[in-house]
């Protein structure tokens, strides 16, 4: 680490190689959004090689690209602006295509990074001898929830309607990612089954093996980036850096509604969990069915408490996507890629 206060571009990896980091951002009507993340960057103690933001806004829309270029100069890292649509997947697809680093960090506009924060992650990729860790995931401070104050995740465990409750972890029983984020904020270092791909970083040996975003996840992304690190971590450790904080603004542009939400949160769940458990036992396709069945009526019980025509909307796309799950099919996987 450098002096208090300075700034330093690279530094050492555990087999002696300077580290490069390359930020993929993908945003859509952002503007605002993107240059508050290029102005936290530029407060990084360790410096990213670059910034690539891909932006999926059409063509007539120039208040990202114009304030992106007006910024460039004054940048201490260099900065690729893309056009390029089809969801965050793609986006991060391309945004991969495009670095030249030799670890990707995996950046949301509206994420806001503390100032160590990439230091903190080469810390525990530099004491990697062996150099099994593939992706590291910090910790976003402010979306912390106790699961004891949670009445739905209370309901869960009074049902047993999961077989394992311990965050950062992937119930293969039931095909639901359990949230990381009933972890309390921590110093340490842990092992998980998957991240976010808001505030990761990753060694770009992961994606020079093939690995990339599966485009079935277009449009607005949910669980797209479970998917990939579920996929990537049969080859690959997932770690948690608890000392790498950042938080999330949670901008509202660019979101899609409850409906559409609801929707990808059975059509897109029974799709890892399909291509994640190929040969399922009837108790696991039982356990994800119910699972689906009891958030349909925990909606449902909502709506009819709130009358509101929003939350009318997500029970109606979640029926939908009930409907539609169960003809989800991923395409064949090569063999022993999802080995367990």
């Amino acid at each position: 680490m450098g002096p208090a206060g300075m700034t330093i571009r690279s530094m050492k990896n555990g087999s002696g190689l300077r580290t490069r980091i390359s930020v993929v951002t993908p945003t859509l009507f952002r503007p605002e959004e993107v240059m508050g993340l290029l102005e936290n960057l530029c407060r990084q103690i360790l410096l990213p090689e670059e910034v690539i933001i891909v932006d999926g806004a059409p063509q007539e829309e120039k208040s990202t690209e114009a304030r992106v270029v007006r910024a460039h100069a004054r940048l201490p890292f260099r900065c690729h602006y893309i056009r390029a649509g089809g969801g965050t997947a793609v986006q991060r697809n391309i945004g991969i295509d495009a670095a030249s680093g030799n670890f990707l960090a995996f950046i949301d506009d509206d994420v806001r990074l503390d100032r160590d924060f990439f230091e903190r992650i080469v810390e525990v990729f530099a004491d990697d001898d062996g150099c099994r860790i593939g992706g590291i995931a910090g910790y976003i401070t402010n979306q912390y929830f106790d699961p004891q104050r949670s009445l739905r995740w209370k309901w869960y465990r009074r049902l047993r309607l999961l077989s394992t409750y311990e965050p950062g972890r992937y119930d293969f029983n039931t095909g639901y990612p359990v949230n990381r984020y009933m972890y309390p904020p921590h110093s340490g270092v842990r092992k998980i089954d998957f991240m976010g791909a808001n505030c990761a970083v990753w060694r770009k040996a992961v994606f020079s093996q093939g690995f990339r975003f599966d485009e079935f996840f277009a449009d607005y992304g949910v669980l797209e980036d479970v998917h990939f690190a579920l996929r990537a971590g049969r080859k690959w450790d997932l770690y948690e850096c608890g000392r790498a904080r950042c938080v999330h603004l949670r901008s509202p542009g660019g979101r899609v509604n409850s409906g559409q939400m609801n929707y990808k949160t059975a059509v897109n769940y029974r799709y890892v969990f399909v291509d994640a458990v190929p040969r399922r036992t009837w108790r696991q396709e039982c356990a994800f069915w119910r699972m689906q069945i009891f958030d349909l009526c925990r909606l449902a019980y909502v709506a009819l408490r709130s009358g509101n025509p929003a939350d009318w909307h997500a029970v109606g796309g979640k029926c939908a996507g009930i409907r539609d799950a169960v003809g989800v099919r991923p395409p064949p996987r090569g063999p022993g890629e999802w080995r367990r």
